[in-house]
């Protein structure tokens, strides 16, 4: 997490994947260690960084990345390309200090592509594929030699890593091969056929194959294989504490999201506010201005609210790899980020824009209609940002994302009941009502303002009541809070889509 330092990072991996039985001042040693074996020490209490906050380096980022799994002192650690994206000084210090980890006892395990000859000769065994098939896997100090034996000779300033790949890509022909070179698709099948065959044939495969014998042997003649249960190390509200104050802090110390929330919404109120400004109660401008200055609110909680897809599409990458590696449950992630980021980015800038709107504009002076009015537009907003959370929670293009909420907004915008008259759509389409939170939330608006009310223009009145019924609203106490129930209903279903969404989501390449 880039707005924690690195030893806040590595003492939030302890907290969760260290059995709890183990003391708090053993679990901080075990930080300290682990920021000494990395040589993270001069930049320990330094934030990790991200677009934003500057941080540490990209070897420093890189050594806090394994320091996170060294956390547990695991026997075997599995590496995708750890040298991607650093300078060649930052990557061979990188490499330097997995080779040291090697030589205290652990296997370390990794992909990596093209490495310069100061970290080549640091490896111990070398693994080479074309095309899926393995064409060497041995000791490093035999691989010249195994490709000399196949007629492949490495110059004597060549880069062997580079070497390996130009075989492999039919750039280097056999020494016995006298046509010029030149890849294409057959050469190299030709190539990778006969690089193949040459390892199948070499006495590295022979000893492969004596291993794997051994392996799949010494298995057959066990009676019982032991299965672990691989649990997780934290009960589930420790998890849940720990996760949810690692969003707080986020939240803390990024504040530039919910920032830009509240200073929108105050500025989007006070628009608001005075157009409307102080309506009056005749017939025509009193009815319309007041649907108007309802309609314009219900758009404001909706679409403002867009930014909530990004609450999880931020973080999916982090998400994904520890959920992966059994940091904490997803409920704990999920419910994490509803309380300590959802919540507190609707909740107050929403009591904001309602407090200012519901004075400047003057509606009825009554607290039971003032926090009903509060009520509406809270709900409103947590059902728009519920939404956004559940595409977000699916895809993971921001781009595709943020053109298919506005889609389902401009939707239940059209059957909202304001543009279009319901009942004059064909049967199959006017289901779609029910759906719509625009419909739901001017509704709650309008039965609240309008009930009890009466429009006077000269010797005409309407009754507030009569207005709603012309207009298809339901009236009475039923008819205002079977809208609330609407948009818990669609709350609650939002909500467990959202977690299904990452329950499912894939974990592993």
């Amino acid at each position: 997490m880039g707005t924690l330092t690195i030893r806040e990072n590595l003492t939030f991996s302890a907290a969760l994947r260290l059995p709890s039985s183990l003391k708090s001042e053993d679990r901080n040693q075990r930080v300290d260690d682990v920021i000494r074996e990395l040589g993270l020490e001069k930049c320990a209490d330094t934030k990790v960084g991200t677009e934003f906050i500057r941080g540490v380096s990209g070897g420093e980022r890189k050594r806090t990345n394994v320091g996170m799994e060294l956390i547990t002192r695991p026997e075997v650690l599995f590496l995708d390309e750890p040298t991607t994206g650093l300078d060649a000084n930052t990557a061979s210090s990188v490499m330097n200090l997995l080779s040291r980890l090697s030589k205290k006892g652990k296997t370390i395990i990794f992909s990596i592509h093209q490495p310069r000859y100061s970290i080549y000769r640091l490896f111990d065994t070398i693994h080479l594929l074309s095309l899926g098939q393995t064409v060497y896997h041995g000791p490093s100090c035999d691989v010249i030699e195994h490709f000399s034996s196949a007629g492949y000779v490495c110059e004597t300033h060549n880069n062997p890593p580079d070497f390996f790949l130009d075989v492999i890509n039919g750039d280097v022909q056999p020494e016995s091969d006298d046509i010029e070179g030149g890849a294409t698709l057959e050469g190299n099948c030709e190539t990778n056929n006969s690089l193949v065959k040459h390892f199948l044939s070499s006495s590295h495969n022979t000893k492969l194959e004596e291993d794997l014998d051994l392996i799949w042997k010494n298995h057959n003649e066990t009676q019982e294989v032991e299965i672990r249960k691989i649990e997780y190390q934290t009960s589930f509200f420790k998890q849940m504490r720990i996760v949810a104050r690692r969003a707080f802090l986020n939240l803390l110390r990024n504040p530039e999201a919910s920032l830009l929330q509240i200073i929108m919404l105050t500025v989007l109120a006070l628009i608001v506010g005075i157009i409307f400004f102080d309506v009056d109660d005749s017939i025509q401008i009193g009815i319309q201005n007041r649907y108007g200055a309802f309609f314009f609110m219900t758009m404001n909680m909706v679409f403002s609210n867009m930014s909530a897809v990004q609450v999880f599409m931020k973080e999916r990458v982090i998400f994904l790899h520890e959920s992966a590696n059994g940091f904490y449950r997803v409920s704990c992630y999920f419910l994490s980020k509803i309380f300590c980021d959802i919540l507190p980015l609707r909740i107050f800038p929403t009591t904001m824009f309602a407090v200012i709107t519901y004075w400047m504009i003057g509606l009825r002076a009554e607290a039971t209609k003032f926090f009903i009015y509060l009520l509406n537009l809270l709900m409103t907003t947590l059902s728009a940002a519920l939404l956004a959370f559940c595409v977000g929670a699916r895809i993971s293009t921001i781009s595709v994302a943020m053109a298919i909420i506005p889609l389902c907004f401009i939707l239940m915008l059209i059957f909202g009941g304001l543009f279009v008259n319901i009942t004059s759509l064909p049967t199959w389409l006017q289901w779609l009502k029910w759906i719509s939170i625009f419909r739901y939330s001017l509704n709650t608006l309008s039965i609240n303002e309008f009930s009890g009310m009466v429009f006077v223009d000269g010797n005409m009145t309407v009754n507030g009541e009569d207005y709603l019924i012309s207009q298809g609203i339901p009236t009475g106490t039923w008819g205002l809070w079977q809208n609330q129930l609407a948009l818990f209903i669609m709350q609650i279903i939002l909500l467990t889509l959202a977690y299904i969404q990452l329950r499912t989501v894939p974990k592993l390449k």
